[in-house]
Order: C-alpha cells, then sequence, then structure tokens
C-alpha cells in the first residue's frame, strides 16, 4: 500500500488549504472526505492584514476600507474587511496530484510501537480500509453537542441596489427587529458579496441553545421591513449554524477541529490559511503564549453569554471604541498575550459596575451563562 507524507482528514476549507499547501512543497498527499468535490456554498470573510502572501488576490470578490459597528451608537473600524468569492476560493485551493478518497473516517490511530519499529499513525475509514501516513491531521471541524455554544444566521442575497444604507455592516445591535426587549439578541451583517449583491443576515453571535433560524428569519424581514426593504421571497438564503468553540489544540489537528476557530467570532477561515505552511512544517502553532490567548477568549465567550440582551450593545460599544491595534489583538492575534489583556482590560474598565460584576463571575466560572447572545 502506498503510503502518503501528509493524510488530510476532511476538504473544507481548512483540510483543503493544508493539503493544497503540503502539495505545493512536494508533499504526497492523500484527502478522504465523504464528499470530497462538493462546491461550498457558505460566506466566508475575513480581515485583509490576515491573509497569507501566497492567496491569489482573485478570491476576493469585494473589499470594503472601513466596515461599520452599530451598538448603541456607530463607529467605524479602521481595519480593511473582505469577503471571499467562495468558488474562487475552493478553486484556488487545488487539489492537483493529491490521492482522493470519498469515505468517512471512523477512526485515528496515532503512532504505536510494534516490536522494534514506530509504527506509522493510520486512519481507519468506515468502508474497513486503513491508511498509514507519514502524518494524519484531522481537519473535520467540530461536531454539533448540545454542550458547546452554536452561531446561528439566516440571511438572504438581495441586489445592492435594493440595500438602502451605503454601508457594509459588520455588526449591527439596533433594535429595529421586532425582538423583545427582554429576548436573546441578534445583529444584522450587510456586506457586499460582488458589484452587484448584497448578503444581509441577521445572526445570533453565539447561544447555548442558539436562536432558531425561523426566528432569525422573522427578525430579518421585520428589520428590512423597517429600512424599506420587502422581501419577494425568492432572493437566495444562506443558512448557517455551527459550534464557536470545542476541538483539541495539537499536532494532529488542524482548522475548527485544532481549536483554531475564535470562540467570541467564528471566524477561523483566515487563521486556517496563514497557518497552513507552518502546519506543514511541522511548527508547534501552540505554544504557552498561544494557549493562554485562546483560553482567554474562551473565558471571553462565557463572559458575552452571560450578559443580559440590553447589554449586549453597551458591551460592544466599549469594544468597538478600542484602537484598531487592540481590536486586532483580541481579533485576530494568535499568541499576543500582553495585547489580549489589555484589550480585555480596557473594555472591562469601560464597562458599568453591573455588567462588571457579571463577567468577572462568567469569567472566572463562577456565573451562570445565559442562553444566547
Amino acid at each position: 500500500m502506498t503510503t502518503s507524507d501528509l493524510v488530510v482528514c476532511g476538504s473544507g476549507p481548512a483540510g483543503r488549504a493544508l493539503a493544497h499547501r503540503a502539495l505545493s512543497r512536494g508533499l504526497s498527499v492523500t484527502v478522504i472526505d465523504p464528499q470530497p468535490h462538493r462546491r461550498w456554498t457558505a460566506t466566508y470573510a475575513a480581515w485583509a492584514d490576515e491573509l497569507p502572501g501566497w492567496l491569489s488576490p482573485q478570491v476576493v470578490a469585494a473589499a470594503v476600507d472601513q466596515p461599520v459597528a452599530w451598538g448603541a451608537r456607530r463607529a467605524e473600524l479602521d481595519r480593511r474587511y473582505v469577503v471571499f468569492d467562495t468558488a474562487a476560493l475552493q478553486d484556488s485551493l487545488d487539489l492537483d496530484g493529491a490521492r482522493i478518497i470519498a469515505d468517512r473516517v471512523a477512526g485515528i490511530a496515532g503512532p504505536s510501537r510494534s516490536g522494534h519499529a514506530l509504527d506509522l499513525p493510520s486512519v481507519r475509514l468506515v468502508s474497513g480500509a486503513i491508511l498509514p501516513g507519514g502524518r494524519v491531521i484531522d481537519a473535520r471541524g467540530v461536531p454539533r453537542s448540545p454542550t458547546l455554544a452554536e452561531q446561528t444566521a439566516f440571511g438572504v442575497v438581495v441586489e445592492r441596489a435594493r440595500w438602502t444604507g451605503d454601508e457594509t455592516l459588520f455588526m449591527d445591535w439596533r433594535t429595529d427587529n421586532g425582538a423583545d426587549p427582554g429576548a436573546p439578541p441578534s445583529f444584522l451583517y450587510a456586506v457586499p458579496l460582488d458589484a452587484d449583491t448584497m448578503l444581509l443576515e441577521e445572526t445570533c453571535l453565539a447561544g447555548r441553545p442558539a436562536l432558531d433560524l425561523s426566528e432569525l428569519r422573522t427578525r430579518l424581514e421585520h428589520r428590512l421591513r423597517c429600512r424599506g426593504i420587502t422581501l419577494s421571497g425568492s432572493e437566495r438564503i444562506e443558512r448557517v449554524r455551527f459550534p464557536v468553540h470545542g476541538g483539541r489544540p495539537g499536532p494532529g489537528t488542524f482548522g475548527a477541529a485544532g481549536a483554531l476557530l475564535h470562540p467570541a467570532t467564528g471566524y477561523s477561515v483566515a487563521t486556517a490559511l496563514r497557518l497552513a505552511d507552518a502546519t506543514v512544517a511541522g511548527d508547534d502553532l501552540w505554544p504557552a503564549s498561544a494557549r493562554a490567548v485562546h483560553g482567554l477568549r474562551t473565558a471571553g465567550l462565557r463572559a458575552l453569554l452571560s450578559l443580559p440582551p440590553q447589554d449586549i450593545p453597551v458591551f460592544f460599544d466599549a469594544f468597538f471604541a478600542l484602537s484598531a491595534a487592540r481590536q486586532r489583538a483580541y481579533l485576530s492575534d494568535r499568541d499576543d498575550l500582553g495585547g489580549m489583556i489589555t484589550a480585555m482590560t480596557s473594555v472591562f474598565a469601560a464597562l458599568p459596575w453591573r455588567m462588571r460584576r457579571t463577567i468577572a463571575a462568567a469569567t472566572l466560572g463562577l456565573g451562570r451563562a445565559r442562553a444566547n447572545s
């Protein structure tokens, strides 16, 4: 049996990026996925300064220099934001030369000693086949679980001319979505997909359980009617549901499965693209500083889940009042522990005392997290 230098389990953005970069270095690669040729349909976006230099600029469908965020007040984010052409991104991560296997992974075994030799790590497939490899990396994402907070969203794609606002909205927590004041909050995400279309999406940032898609649809339709947009029902729809934390840091996992998903935003694609080369090279992605930053971000998720609905806009007003450098430390820099601590303490200091007490208890694991944010 032919043994590949690298076996990648999963061919989503993280797994495909990893396999693509390994092939570019001349490694032999096997990719395992139940539907390896399925086209991606989700919308992916990133901060432009997160993207690696090897990525083709042709994969960017739209870019905005200063997206806007709304809590109780408006803030311009001084950081370039890009939306990918999903099909172009997938095609750019070509897997020419890889061995592609359409099957499910039943189990992954690490290296073990047999006699005086060290057996290679291997993947056991549902079909019964066992595939050894020089390295095996699990990039299958994080399975849903009632114990994990999730992000949900319901969106529609409309002609750009129908969008009555002239701004890209990274987050809009204003309360014109028809939700009861005490109900779990959601925000509007409004971004260009290209020169002609906009994605308008009502999003539950994190919840355990998260808001149902039918509720998000009702809120989106109400919000858009308030802004002069009536949907015809023929618009293309986007549905989103995935865990915002989980995964296991370590050399045998990558992408969301490797805890690279940001627990406070749900973003992971740009991080996977940026770290693919380092992973192929065998570098340690998890020095002590990166583990500490990840722990603080997970604590930040607990804090967010603990806040009552009326305090969510106040929290984000404080966050988006930070300098671009401090926002970046929290949103993007994986091992800038000092920057992370400064960002968190700055937000904390800007909040009223009642919110500080709630956040402090939740961050330390002493408070009871609410269901949704």
